[in-house]
């Protein structure tokens, strides 16, 4: 019953990451790309963590860990870029 609730999930996860990457492609302005990439990177760790549980496998957790890091940097430096900034102020 449990591998059943959790492809599901995965499978929600992963069609939502299409609406996400729809949004970055299509998005009317930057900030709406903004947040569809952040968003897209909070799913990639929720897919991560329900293929750990899957396989039993916990290194993937920390592979999700080290892409939200590194998603959460480039979305920063992405937004100040953005705002006319240089990345060192």
């Amino acid at each position: 019953m449990t591998e059943q609730i959790l492809d599901i999930l995965l499978y929600i996860q992963i069609g939502l990451c299409f609406l996400c990457l729809y949004r970055i492609v299509r998005g009317p302005s930057i900030a709406d790309r903004m947040v569809g990439l952040d968003i897209f990177g909070i799913l990639v760790v929720g897919i991560c963590a329900v293929l750990a549980i899957q396989t039993n496998k916990m290194f993937i957790l920390d592979i999700g860990i080290a892409y939200v890091i590194l998603s959460f940097v480039g979305v920063l430096s992405l937004a100040k870029y953005l705002e006319g900034r240089k990345l060192n102020e």
